[in-house]
């Protein structure tokens, strides 16, 4: 089994932005953002965020990639715990505006709602689990292409990566790069930097994934 198909059969890819960006991101690198906000929240314990659209989708003006959602507004959905005594809908607010401010602000996901479900009392306050561990990286030697060096030189690219194929794929009239961003960069901000740099420049269509946080 490739790298790539190890990823997509435990990975999908969530649309982020407008239809217009042509830009994707990898829902393990989603999911683990938002553990990371869910834990900061104090009283309750946060189960594993799902996603789904909102709707049935918006066309997309680029090929949709494999394993990936089509454009559109998402919904995020988690089962928590939560400290008996405590306002639940306090607790809840918090947690959603957490995620939300994750989701949206960090990433530049559209998010259309935040379903939380609260599935059990707990009697004292939770530990505080230790993080996990990040996802692995990849970073594969950068391809011979003009696309590909230009791409690493944009603010915030942190490498190229081959998490969902190669780094750099010129389907006829296309271009489709894979990226990984550094951390305190707005995903969704280098992703527009990708897509018009390499419009100009290359004069066709382009597709950007994101793998992973750096």
């Amino acid at each position: 089994m490739t790298t790539a198909e190890a990823w997509h059969a435990t990975d999908r890819l969530l649309p982020l932005g407008d239809a217009a960006d042509g830009a994707w991101i990898a829902e393990r690198t989603v999911r683990a953002l938002l553990a990371q906000a869910a834990r900061r929240v104090r009283g309750v314990v946060a189960g594993r965020p799902g996603f789904r659209l909102a709707g049935e989708g918006v066309r997309s003006p680029v090929p949709v990639p494999p394993g990936g959602l089509p454009p559109g507004e998402l919904r995020i959905s988690m089962d928590i715990a939560a400290v008996a005594g405590r306002p639940l809908p306090q607790l809840t607010g918090r947690l959603r505006t957490a995620l939300l401010d994750a989701a949206e602000g960090t990433l530049g996901l559209k998010v259309a709602g935040v379903d939380l479900r609260v599935t059990e009392l707990l009697d004292t306050p939770p530990d505080r689990p230790a993080p996990p561990p990040p996802p692995g990286r990849t970073s594969p030697p950068t391809p011979d292409d003009p696309a590909a060096l230009t791409t690493l030189t944009i603010p915030g690219v942190a490498a190229l990566t081959d998490a969902f194929g190669a780094p750099l794929q010129r389907p006829p009239g296309h271009v489709r790069v894979e990226v990984a961003v550094t951390t305190g960069y707005r995903a969704l901000t280098v992703a527009r930097a990708i897509s018009r740099t390499l419009t100009t420049e290359e004069q066709s269509k382009v597709t950007v994934l994101i793998s992973e946080l750096h």
